[in-house]
């Protein structure tokens, strides 16, 4: 009787520690297919977001076409619904900013000429207007977003590559000259806003991928731990990339696909009250580079982009706080 509750004793030790490594190795970050981006397959798009409903458009579908087509998102119907074009020539690697309850769209590249023409839309008279052209040179692979009701638009792709950035606003259709970014130049770099902050970081200077990494608060850029920084644990993850996707939520941030030696689906969450990154179960979907994530009520998305020659239309939704399920379809 003792050799058996022995025996029955270490399967039940067995069994409890089996049970904790499986808690400590769950990986989470779930994804879940959703209704079909409807323009053509693209990558190079923009998006922005007014009154929880989302815009998509531009871009470069996969005969070359450079494109002015846009759609709107409702996420609660998951219904795509064509808007009006997009009134210039077709573009992709532009950027996009919604503030004061329009959106704006601007910069990016024709197949011949980078450009700096900039356009705002109004979502009650699905009408588009041009604005002050952008107040620095014409570019590509720039980044956007939205502080305080203005637009900020910087780095990207001139012949030379840049680092500086630029206000505006929209009250006097004005642009300005800020602070440019504290650090290395860059094109195709990731941007998000956390708590009335920006971050940027990534993207590649002279084909070498940027490590460096700052936030900026509407007046100077700060600069936090690097992206490849070995102390911090960071030199394993894979952080530093190009054409990344950027997507905001419950105070967090998350980075995922775009280039990182190859195209990538790797996906690193950010805490930026202690500066730490963290790596969440893949993306679910084809890996890709130069997609479109957007954040809209408290939901997060991936749509479009590319790898190789080939272009997508899927869209996907992403749970972070949920555990890593690999059938895509709930």
């Amino acid at each position: 009787m003792k050799k058996i509750l022995s025996l029955l004793l270490i399967a039940s030790i067995t069994t409890l520690l089996f049970s904790c490594n499986d808690d400590d190795d769950t990986d989470y970050g779930n994804w879940v297919e959703r209704s079909n981006f409807e323009g053509v397959r693209r990558s190079g798009a923009v998006s922005f977001t007014i009154d929880n409903i989302v815009y998509v458009g531009a871009g470069i579908d996969e005969d070359g076409d450079r494109l002015t087509d846009f759609w709107k998102f409702d996420s609660e119907s998951m219904q795509w619904t064509a808007i009006a074009d997009l009134p210039a020539v077709g573009r992709n690697s532009a950027v996009a900013f919604s503030a004061a309850g329009k959106g704006y769209v601007g910069t990016g590249y024709d197949g011949d000429h980078r450009l700096n023409d900039f356009y705002e839309y109004n979502p009650t008279t699905n009408t588009w207007d041009t604005i002050a052209n952008f107040g620095g040179t014409a570019r590509y692979g720039a980044v956007a977003f939205t502080l305080n009701d203005k637009g900020y638009v910087g780095t990207g792709d001139d012949e030379n590559y840049l680092k500086d950035f630029w206000e505006y606003n929209p009250s006097t259709g004005n642009w300005t000259q800020v602070q440019s970014l504290t650090g290395n130049k860059r094109t195709n770099a990731f941007v998000f806003v956390v708590n009335g902050e920006a971050y940027v970081g990534g993207g590649e200077n002279n084909g070498s991928y940027e490590t460096d990494f700052y936030k900026f608060n509407g007046e100077s850029w700060s600069k936090l731990i690097d992206l490849d920084d070995e102390d911090e644990d960071n030199d394993d993850l894979g952080i530093e990339r190009t054409g990344a996707v950027s997507l905001v939520s419950g105070g967090y941030a998350y980075i995922l696909t775009g280039t990182s030696l190859s195209t990538t689906k790797s996906v690193l969450q950010y805490d930026p009250t202690l500066d730490e990154w963290e790596e969440l179960a893949d993306f679910e979907g084809s890996s890709r580079t130069n997609a479109i994530g957007f954040s809209v009520n408290d939901r997060l998305f991936v749509t479009t982009g590319s790898s190789g020659s080939s272009r997508f239309d899927d869209l996907w939704e992403f749970f972070p706080d949920q555990e890593y399920d690999d059938d895509p379809d709930l």
